[in-house]
Order: structure tokens, then C-alpha cells, then sequence
């Protein structure tokens, strides 16, 4: 796997694996034990192709009495287990083990209820995003985060990545869009964070848990927030010379105190990809496209279009198409959600990066990321949230000639580190997964690690959920829980200790 160290895998459950099998068809009958070797091929990946192992068994459970059973099982036995939700994770977050049970969650795909006067629904996990929205929309709500993945990623792996889209600078992420969970503890323990209200009192571990990537618990139910679509959205199409104008111009509507719906950007490689593949009238004589959606009262949204298409002028655009229509404006967002695909057509294969910066440092990051395609000698095209500093570059490369897989991961790396030099974060939405998880030092010290991983010691002890992702070391929770005592007194003795 390109040098990607994983955790050894344990002999004693690798020598029990007939046992282990015929134990989970006990728990999980009929069809949702997969123990063939051809039969798990399905499941060796997620959408972080690049790197693929078979899992020791995948068990698809249908109830969350069998996925508490499945859980205590292989905690009382020392047995790893790796949650997995659609498997569209784009940092390998669902990656499997040779030794770990592969718990996969698409069986779990009902919506169980939904409230209008609350604006909730309650959906099981593997309910697809998207299937919300579909849901409720005859009566005019949809549900915000939309990533592009939307058709076929599920709630719940929205809630173990946090995920955003197209619609989060407006309306937030996961997080804000989630009320509360059911969820399995490692030790088979059933437990319910939130609900269908506002905030709850005490400690904010649906916090916790939403963008956890699988390393505290499995979630089992998801209620969330919907909303009721707003009277009127219109988009701009707006080309620029340069991605350092359209980087600036982005930076100029939020600094003018206009919040869109959504805010996105294309550099040229990926408005010819994404133009030739959906014909959604992308103007290519640009080298920065911009998306700009704005929402709300029609009044309102006519005075912001005039403010925008200005700021768009001052800042050196040579394009601006107003949508005329709602088939206009979707036209726009079609080549935008179809980008990775696209991009796809145009090289044998993409890596495609998830870091997020200032929008003010948005003209320096991709003036560097030019500099690192040209030290490489790769390709990158360009597709990201403009609104919030969200990038998503897609490395270019070909697999099958030696050494570029290698090239196209120390480029990425190479982007990271950037993000992070000019205040940014390793991640916004696609999670660390193993894709990050040794740059996390370049983020963090050692003892920010340690302290993360002490929240992971409290959920699952023996480290037996999804190990190998997010942490670049493993470390005993008997190590991290240590306590000096000096002359019969520990530090700060005024502490409520638990």
C-alpha cells in the first residue's frame, strides 16, 4: 500500500478467523456475513482507491441489537472492528484491516420520521444525503450540506467526516445541521446524544462525535435539521484572468458583509474538464471561473447580484452571466458537482486534497501550488469552497508509470504543509483518515495528540475502533493516563479529579 504503515495484525484473531466467521452468522443471519475472498473485493477500498486491503469479514447488521452484539463480541475477544458507512471517504477513513471486522452500515437505510412543525427528520445511517432532501422537498424543506458526493454518500458517514458542500458558507456543515445521534459503544453500550432540540446542557459530545471518522463509536440514528427552501436563488457565472483575481474577489464579497448560499471556484484545467463533460456553458477563455449563489427574498437577492457583479468588475472579471431561470442556475452547478468526474476523463488518475485556509491567503496558496506542480511535474486542477477557504486539488497522475503515485502523495503532502504555514487546517470536510494521519505532527505537538487521544481512551479503551486512522502514533491509554505525584501531592490538587 505505497508505504502506508498500517497496524500489525494480530495472529491469535487472524488463527480464529473460521471461528470468528461462523460466530458473526450466529449474530447477523442469512446474507450479512461476506467471507469470500472475491465477494470482499467490493469492500477493500473506500473512495481513496490508492490504497485497498481485504478485511478479515464484512458483517452488513440490519438492527441495532446486532450491531450492539457485534461490537461486545469483538471487544470481549480483542477483535478490531472498521465502521463503514457508502464508502465515498476520500482519506481512506474506512480503509480495512487484515485482521478487523468491516462493519458496514448500508443496511441501515429507512427514514424512521419526519416532523415538519419541528423541521427534523430521523433517518437510520445509511440513508443517502441526498435521500433526505428527496424526502421531504414535495413539501418544500431539503436538508443543507450537500457535498458532491451527495447521490451516494450516507448520513452517517457525513456525521463521522463532518461533511460540508456547496451550501455550508451559508448554512454550516454537519455539525450545525445535526441534533442528535443514537450510537454503539465499543463495549455494545446503546446510547442517545441530543435529540430533536437546540443545544443540550453539559458537555457537547454530539460535538465530539460528529467528524470522529469511526473512532468512538458506530451511529446507528441520525436525527437532523431541515429547512424550508428559500423564495428565491439566483447565480453568477463570473470569469476572471487570473485564480489570484478571483481569489481576491472572493475575499471582497464576504469582507463587503454578503453572505451567499454558496461560493465556488474552478481554475481552467477543471472548467475545460467539467465543460466538456456537462455542457453547462463555462466560458474557456478564463483561468478562474466563480460561482456565486444568492438566496432569499427576491428584493434581496436582486440588490446583492448588483453589489457582486460590482465587486466582480472592480476585481478584473471579463465574464459575468446572471442565471435567468432555476434550469440556468442548476446548469451552472452541474459542471461544478460533476468536477471530480470529469476530471477523471482527462487523467488516468486523480488525488484529490482537502485543506482549508484563510480566504485572505486563497491568491498565495495557489501561486504555491503552481510552484509544487512544476518542482513534481504533475498536473493539478483546481475545484474548491471558495466561500470558506475549503481547496480540493486534484493531483494528476497515471498509476501505472512508476513512481508517480509516490510523486502525487509527496505533492499533496507538499499542499498541506502550505495550508497549514499560512494558519490554515489539514482538513475541512474529507476527514484525516491515513490520508493525513502523519502530517497531523505538522498541526499539532505531542501533546495536543495526546490529548486527542485521550478523548479516543475514554469511548474505546482497548483502541480496538478504527485503529491505525487519524493518530500517526498508537499510544496505551495506561500511558496517557499516568499521573505524577511528587512528595504524596499531584499537580494541581484543587482540580476536581473523576
Amino acid at each position: 500500500m505505497s508505504g502506508l504503515v498500517m497496524p500489525k495484525p494480530d495472529d491469535a484473531t487472524m488463527r480464529r478467523r473460521t471461528e470468528i466467521v461462523a460466530d458473526m452468522r450466529i449474530i447477523v443471519p442469512g446474507e450479512g456475513v461476506v467471507d469470500a475472498t472475491n465477494e470482499m473485493r467490493a469492500f477493500e477500498s473506500d473512495g481513496l482507491t490508492a490504497y485497498r486491503q481485504l478485511p478479515l469479514v464484512v458483517v452488513l447488521p440490519e438492527t441495532v441489537a446486532q450491531v450492539s452484539r457485534v461490537l461486545k463480541y469483538c471487544n470481549d475477544r480483542n477483535i478490531r472492528v472498521v465502521p463503514r458507512g457508502s464508502g465515498t471517504s476520500l482519506s481512506g477513513g474506512a480503509l480495512p484491516l487484515e485482521d478487523a471486522v468491516l462493519l458496514v452500515m448500508s443496511r441501515f437505510n429507512r427514514i424512521l420520521a419526519i416532523d415538519y412543525p419541528d423541521r427534523v427528520v430521523v433517518a437510520q445511517p445509511g440513508v443517502t444525503n441526498l435521500g433526505i432532501t428527496t424526502a421531504v422537498e414535495q413539501e418544500g424543506f431539503y436538508y443543507a450540506p450537500d457535498p458532491s458526493s451527495q447521490i451516494a454518500c450516507s448520513i452517517g458517514g457525513n456525521v463521522a467526516e463532518n461533511s460540508g458542500g456547496v451550501h455550508c458558507l451559508k448554512y454550516g456543515l454537519t455539525a450545525n445541521n445535526v441534533l442528535g445521534i443514537e450510537m454503539v459503544l465499543m463495549n455494545g453500550e446503546v446510547v442517545r446524544l441530543g435529540g430533536n432540540h437546540l443545544d443540550s446542557e453539559g458537555y457537547d459530545l454530539l460535538g465530539v462525535m460528529t467528524g470522529s471518522e469511526g473512532l468512538l463509536g458506530v451511529v446507528t440514528e441520525v436525527t437532523v435539521r431541515i429547512l424550508k427552501k428559500p423564495e428565491t436563488a439566483r447565480a453568477l457565472l463570473i470569469g476572471f484572468p487570473t485564480s489570484e483575481q478571483g481569489g481576491q474577489c472572493v475575499a471582497d464579497i464576504i469582507g463587503a458583509g454578503i453572505i451567499p448560499g454558496g461560493m465556488e471556484m474552478m481554475d481552467r484545467p477543471a472548467i475545460h474538464a467539467a465543460e466538456d463533460f456537462v455542457h453547462a456553458g463555462y466560458p474557456l477563455d478564463v483561468e478562474a471561473l466563480l460561482i456565486v449563489e444568492l438566496d432569499g427574498p427576491g428584493v434581496e437577492v436582486d440588490h446583492l447580484i448588483g453589489l457582486v457583479e460590482a465587486i466582480a468588475y472592480k476585481n478584473g472579471s471579463t465574464t459575468c452571466r446572471i442565471s435567468q431561470s432555476e434550469q440556468e442556475r442548476l446548469s451552472f452547478w452541474a459542471g461544478r458537482k460533476a468536477a471530480f468526474p470529469a476530471v477523471g476523463r482527462i487523467s488516468p488518475d486523480y488525488y484529490c486534497m482537502d485543506g482549508t485556509i484563510p480566504r485572505k491567503e486563497l491568491p498565495k496558496v495557489l501561486a504555491g501550488m503552481r510552484e509544487l506542480s512544476e518542482k513534481y511535474g504533475l498536473g493539478v486542477a483546481n475545484v474548491f469552497h471558495a466561500g470558506d477557504g475549503n481547496l480540493h486539488p486534484l493531483i494528476l497522475y497515471d498509476a501505472n508509470v512508476q513512481g508517480e503515485l509516490d510523486k502525487a502523495e509527496s505533492f499533496g503532502a507538499d499542499i498541506l504543509r502550505l495550508c497549514v504555514k499560512v494558519g490554515g487546517v489539514l482538513t475541512g470536510e474529507h476527514g484525516v483518515g491515513v490520508e493525513k494521519r502523519d502530517l497531523m505532527p505538522e498541526m499539532f505537538n505531542q501533546i495536543d495528540l495526546d490529548q486527542q487521544m485521550r478523548v479516543k481512551c475514554a469511548f474505546d479503551p482497548n483502541h480496538l475502533l478504527n485503529p491505525g486512522k487519524v493518530f500517526p502514533q498508537l499510544r496505551r491509554c495506561a500511558e496517557l493516563g499516568r499521573m505524577h505525584v511528587h512528595r504524596g501531592q499531584v499537580a494541581f490538587p484543587d482540580i476536581p479529579r473523576f
